[in-house]
Formats: C-alpha cells, structure tokens, sequence
C-alpha cells in the first residue's frame, strides 16, 4: 500500500514540478539565493572561490530546465474532431508512409494524399498506389535517383514536362488507372511504361513519344482513346493498345513497309477491342514473329 502511494504521489507531483508554477517558484527561489550571498560579507566565506562554488551549488537545482506541458482541457481529439487531425502534407513522410531500405511505400494513405510528399534523397523505388494525387509537378522528384515510380489508381490529370525527364535511372514508370489525356516527356532509360486505364488521346501522345526509349521492352497503353499507333522502338518485346479507337495500320506500322524486315523482339502485340478488322492488312504484320491478338472477321 505505501508504494501505491508513493507511485501516486509521484506521478502526481512530477508534472507539477515541471509546470508553469514550477517556474514562478523557480525564478522566486533564484532571486532569494542571489539576494542572500550578496548581502553575506566576503570575510564570512574562507574566499571568493568558496564563495562562487557555494553560491552554484545552490542554484544548481534551479538550474535545470522546465518543460511546458500541454493544457489537456483545450487539446481537441482527433478522433471525434476531424478539423483537429493533420493533413497528409503536414506530416513526415517517413511517419505517413513505410520508408524501407531505399523503399517508400504511401499506398492508400490516410488522411488522404493529393500530392507527391517530399521523399527522402536516397528513395530507389516509390509506391504511391491508390490515393488521391491529382498532378506531378517538376520540383516533386528533382534531384532524385528514382527507379520505380508506380502511381497507379490515383486522380492525375496534368503532368508538367519535366517531371520525369531528368530522372536519368528511372526504368520502371506505372501511371495506370489515372485521368491522363496527354504524356509527359518520358526519361531515356526506360524499360517498362505502363499507362493503362486512362483518357489517353492521339493528339495528347507525340508520334515520336517512344521512338528514342531504346531500352523500353513492354509498353502498356491499353484502355484509352488513341486512333492511331505511335512510333515504336526496335527494343519492345510486348505492346498493349486493346481497347482504343484504333481503326487502321498501314504497312509501315509494325514492319517499316519492308518485306525483309523482321521485328525479332516482339513477342506479344494486344489490338484486341479496336475497330480495326485485322484481316484487311496483311502485309501489316509480315515482319513479326506471331501475328496480333485482334479481330479479323
């Protein structure tokens, strides 16, 4: 029973210690062990240096710093207040999100996200899936040493030009089931892109989009309004376009217009869900090695 009331006692009387009284008391204590040594005569003390060592030993309780504690009856809970809860952007991101060995990981975040948090420098790969980002800005990634950046299921409409282009290590870039209508500038190093599930359109996709990423192996632009196909790299091994307006290929789309020509990497061509009949261009397919999954009656 007397170390229940010790504890109670103690758990009681610490905070007040260190509490704005706490200070008052303080500051009267010190001005009442400054007046007393300075009205003692020297000769009482054996010299001025007993003096000093005297005169701090004794304030070096009052010394210590004082920590203000909250005022608990005005605090507002977050749990039943909503306006008291902080915003996506005001917190850490590392406390928002797992950060894990180079890894950001911001998937369904709550309260809810609208835009790119600062990462930490050294972030390889962000996962930032299913939240409520609306635009990527330029400043959002600079001076970043990015791999990965999946934003899938998120709420973007505008990308700015050079949000991705400067990033020179970036191989993997997942903006699917977004609201896109037009691409950003794409970085040259790219290996895998995938924009499915958009408002993706022809005049929003430059022909040449593509045409220099000479290391892009699978490119997924399923799900959109593209009538046209753009420019491909020699690199890709899987192209996705079912699902779009796409109503005509020429001979030049896939093959360059050249009976010798052959396409060895592509394995897989998806132009299922298009308008165009398959059939009616068979010299648009010569150069691969299988032909596209499609309509052909």
């Amino acid at each position: 029973m007397m170390q229940l009331r010790t504890l109670i006692f103690t758990s009681i009387l610490l905070p007040w210690i260190r509490s704005s009284t706490a200070k008052e008391y303080v500051e009267v204590r010190k001005s009442t062990v400054k007046a007393s040594f300075v009205n003692k005569p020297v000769e009482e003390m054996h010299n001025i240096s007993e003096l000093g060592r005297s005169f701090y030993k004794e304030l070096s309780f009052l010394q210590t710093d004082t920590v203000n504690f909250p005022d608990y009856d005005t605090l507002r809970d977050s749990d039943t207040d909503p306006a008291a809860a902080p915003r996506a952007d005001e917190m850490p991101t590392c406390l928002l999100c797992v950060c894990l060995s180079g890894s950001v990981y911001c998937e369904e975040v709550s309260p809810e996200m609208s835009a790119i948090p600062a990462l930490p420098k050294e972030t390889a790969h962000l996962y930032a899936r299913f939240n409520k980002i609306t635009k990527i800005r330029n400043k959002d990634f600079a001076d970043m040493a990015l791999k990965t950046i999946d934003l899938t299921g998120n709420l973007i409409a505008e990308i700015e030009d050079g949000a991705f282009s400067k990033l020179s290590d970036l191989e993997e870039l997942i903006l699917a089931e977004n609201k896109l209508t037009k691409l950003p500038i794409l970085p040259n190093k790219l290996v895998s892109f995938n924009a499915n599930f958009n408002h993706l359109k022809t005049q929003g996709v430059k022909a040449t989009a593509f045409k220099k990423l000479t290391r892009l192996a699978y490119l997924y632009l399923g799900n959109n309004e593209l009538t046209a196909v753009p420019q491909l790299p020699e690199s890709l091994h899987a192209v996705h376009l079912h699902n779009n307006n796409i109503s005509t290929v020429t001979d030049e789309t896939f093959c360059k217009g050249n009976s010798h020509y052959i396409r060895t990497n592509m394995d897989e061509l998806r132009l299922d869900g298009n308008p165009v009949v398959l059939s009616k261009h068979p010299n648009s397919f010569i150069c691969l090695q299988s032909l596209p999954i499609g309509w052909y009656n």
